[in-house]
């Protein structure tokens, strides 16, 4: 049998030790050992297979059964407040970004005139925009 610590000596220790590790977190990602990307981009086949396979499975849905919903709003509001504003700030320069080029593209739509509120043709407008979007994002990932 192997010898293992009992599972509440494990959390303890994980707990006190791990989050006194943030500065080799920082130092990992700044320094890797290997590029992010060029692995990444290496690894898209199995990436493929992987997903491919565990949605064959059902893993998707047995591990979203296996939480419950309980489970997420747990973690959710005990992490979310406070990681979200930090998280939202944090991402001013790249959320500017990236929705930068879907503004320029609803700012080039010929909308036809808006009908009166409940008029079938005003959800015309959605639709072309909505192509607009999908058509600019199709061709930023080709």
């Amino acid at each position: 049998m192997a010898a293992i610590r009992p599972i509440d000596s494990i959390v303890e220790k994980f707990i006190t030790v791990t989050p006194g590790r943030a500065t080799q977190y920082k130092q990992g990602v700044e320094n890797p050992l290997r590029d992010w990307e060029q692995n990444a981009l290496s690894a898209e086949e199995s990436y493929k297979r992987g997903v491919t396979e565990a949605a064959n499975r059902g893993m998707y849905g047995k591990g979203v059964k296996k939480a419950g919903t309980k489970k997420w709003q747990r973690g959710a509001s005990q992490k979310g407040p406070t990681r979200f504003s930090e998280g939202v700030m944090l991402a001013k320069d790249a959320y500017k970004a990236g929705f930068a080029p879907y503004a320029e593209e609803i700012a080039r739509v010929e909308l036809p005139p808006r009908g009166p509120k409940g008029d079938p043709g005003n959800i015309q407008r959605v639709a072309i925009i909505a192509k607009a979007l999908r058509d600019r994002k199709l061709a930023e990932m080709e």
